[in-house]
């Protein structure tokens, strides 16, 4: 018999593990389902709407380019120069000093220059520098006086000294402008009268001359002819007299026509004693501002020239300080010249260069001379004002005679 095959051993199976039995839930209530709680939403701004600026109209720019071309009167540069000596004295500096009296300045072109020299100043540039790019705005003493005192550290003293020179200057031009007002209105009194009498009164009278057919004499027959010519050819006499005006303005801006101009305001009797009493009065004043602030006499004397109006007295201060960088003394090289620089002045400057007190005399000798020109205006009026009757009486009496003649005579006929 075969053998009987090995019984293989039997293995008992794994045991499954069991979960463990579950808990008994128990019934939880019903819970009241809450309404969806919806994001705050934030306030959303109205959108601003754009308003369209405005754009400037024509005679707003053109009276915002008017206000740049005008010019800066005297008066408002004296203001510049007081207030910035007070805030330079205040402790304030010049770059903010620049800021306020740019703000205070009522003057739209003397403003916009302040805050030109303000940028310029905190660039690291001098206040001296900054005025010199203004020439026509600060002269040459404006910059020669504050750059001295920037360069010795007394700015605010040049400042007061400058100060008091403009004073001295814009009452002097006050009492000039003071006494040719009254010559100015009469001869625009006159003007108009005689106007009047052309337009209106003339030529109805002509009307009853022609009616009469009278001989008229010769004063009414030239009157009637100028009249004539006068209305019928207005446009043509109009255009002469702007065109004869421009030429006169043109021609005294001309070296020739200045020197000519000039030579006769110091010739003439009644403008020459004042006309030379000013400029002696500038040049004394001007010349000891300089000197009291330390700056070299012959940069003085080329800054004195520039400040003199008249150019004869210009031409010899020039001159004068060509002399002095060739070592003459300041009296010498103004003695050639009496007639402009009398004795008096050459003795006070001989005497100033010896005692070493020349800024002193100078302006003694300033003060003479302003309170001899405030004594020459003052009298002056007194005797242009007979010679403007004198003128107006004869032209509107001979235009009275060459109308009441002929009536007169057309009456004794009669």
């Amino acid at each position: 018999m075969p053998p009987k095959p090995p019984v293989k051993p039997t293995i008992p199976p794994k045991p499954v593990p069991t979960k463990p039995p579950a808990k008994p839930v128990a019934k939880s209530k019903p819970v009241a389902k809450k309404p969806p709680v919806k994001p705050a939403v934030k306030p959303v701004a109205p959108k601003p709407k754009l308003v369209q600026a405005k754009k400037p109209g024509l005679f707003s720019n053109i009276n915002e380019k008017l206000a740049l071309l005008t010019t800066i009167p005297l008066a408002e540069k004296l203001f510049f120069i007081n207030h910035l000596r007070v805030l330079v004295h205040a402790g304030l500096s010049i770059s903010d000093s620049m800021g306020t009296l740019a703000e205070q300045t009522e003057n739209k072109r003397f403003s916009k220059i302040l805050k030109e020299i303000k940028v310029g100043i905190e660039k690291g540039e001098k206040l001296s520098t900054n005025l010199a790019k203004h020439p026509r705005v600060f002269p040459r003493i404006f910059v020669s006086m504050i750059e001295a005192g920037e360069m010795s550290g007394t700015l605010e003293k040049n400042l007061e000294q400058l100060a008091l020179q403009m004073k001295k200057e814009h009452n002097l031009r006050s009492k000039i402008k003071g006494a040719l007002t009254y010559p100015v209105v009469i001869l625009v009194a006159t003007a108009g009268i005689v106007t009047a009498m052309i337009v209106y009164i003339i030529p109805r009278m002509i009307s009853i001359f022609e009616e009469m057919e009278a001989e008229l004499p010769l004063a009414t027959k030239i009157l009637i002819t100028v009249n004539k010519f006068i209305l019928e050819h207005s446009i043509i006499v109009v255009i002469g007299l702007v065109v004869i005006i421009i030429l006169f303005i043109v021609a005294i801006r001309r070296p020739t026509g200045k020197h000519i101009l000039h030579k006769f305001f110091l010739t003439t009797p009644i403008l020459g004693p004042v006309a030379r009493k000013v400029n002696l009065a500038r040049f004394a004043r001007t010349l000891s501002s300089l000197l009291k602030t330390d700056i070299p006499v012959v940069k003085s004397f080329e800054t004195t020239a520039d400040i003199l109006g008249n150019v004869h007295y210009k031409k010899i201060v020039v001159e004068a300080a060509e002399k002095l960088k060739k070592g003459v003394l300041i009296a010498e090289s103004l003695s050639k010249n009496k007639k402009l620089f009398p004795p008096l002045v050459i003795q006070m400057i001989s005497i100033g260069e010896k005692s070493g007190n020349l800024d002193v005399l100078l302006e003694d000798l300033a003060v003479f001379y302003e309170e001899q020109v405030d004594d020459t205006v003052k009298s002056l009026s007194s005797i242009i004002e007979p010679l403007l009757i004198l003128f107006l009486g004869l032209i509107v009496g001979g235009i009275a005679v060459a109308i009441i003649s002929p009536i007169y005579s057309l009456s004794q006929q009669v």
